[in-house]
């Protein structure tokens, strides 16, 4: 199995520049049919030491996220905020262009930690970073010592573990009185009885990722 070393060459040599469909004030490296990470398949990607690069895709449930950000700037000035499992960091982007004051990307794959770096810089957004995963028992107990005023995950709810351990995070924070905002296009694992519809967003994707070309997607509060 290969290595990539320059993480930073590879994505600005395998994406494009691209502004994101409901967010088009925002423009990030994607994939898509014209780049040649697109025409990757899963051996290559292997080959290289490569994880599947859900960092080159601006997916449903972020893409609601940002245009809600950016269309409440109100809620988000001089305001601490997670962008959790940020991926390309579009929604701490959105963050960022609206006031946000500290705003933390986490992500657990190094590539998208590199990918949020070149985002940010392209749109002049400030945005920390962290690699740390989040949801172990240590990462949780200190973060809730010091709660961010808002926390907000994309496409987080999909697979049954996931789930599980997002949830152990997002009870303890909801106590200390973050505000959460889920953005969703109703997977099958979203637990919606304990979700507060906030806005809905039809919004264009990908067939390939989707299997659709515009999918309804919802900005949900969560309740705790």
């Amino acid at each position: 199995m290969g290595s990539i070393k320059d993480k930073r060459h590879f994505i600005l040599d395998h994406t494009a520049l691209l502004p994101v469909p409901l967010t088009p004030e925002i423009a990030l490296h994607l994939a898509d049919d014209q780049t040649p990470l697109w025409r990757m398949g899963e051996e290559e990607l292997a080959e290289l030491g490569l994880p599947s690069p859900f960092w080159a895709f601006a997916w449903a449930g972020g893409q609601a996220l940002a245009r809600y950000c950016l269309d409440n700037p109100t809620n988000f000035q001089d305001k601490s905020l997670i962008d959790f499992a940020s991926g390309s960091g579009l929604v701490a982007i959105a963050a960022a262009k609206v006031g946000a004051n500290t705003i933390l990307a986490t992500d657990i794959d190094a590539f998208a930690i590199e990918a949020i770096q070149i985002n940010a810089q392209k749109n002049h957004a400030h945005v920390e970073t962290s690699i740390e995963n989040i949801l172990t028992d240590r990462a949780i107990s200190a973060l809730c010592k010091s709660p961010p005023d808002y926390f907000l995950a994309g496409d987080v709810f999909y697979d049954a573990e996931m789930t599980k351990a997002v949830l152990a995070l997002l009870e303890p924070l909801a106590q200390q009185g973050t505000k959460i905002l889920i953005g969703d296009p109703n997977r099958s694992y979203l637990p919606q009885d304990r979700l507060k519809l906030v806005k809905s967003y039809q919004v264009p994707v990908t067939r390939e990722l989707e299997d659709f070309e515009i999918r309804s997607t919802k900005v949900w509060r969560f309740l705790g």
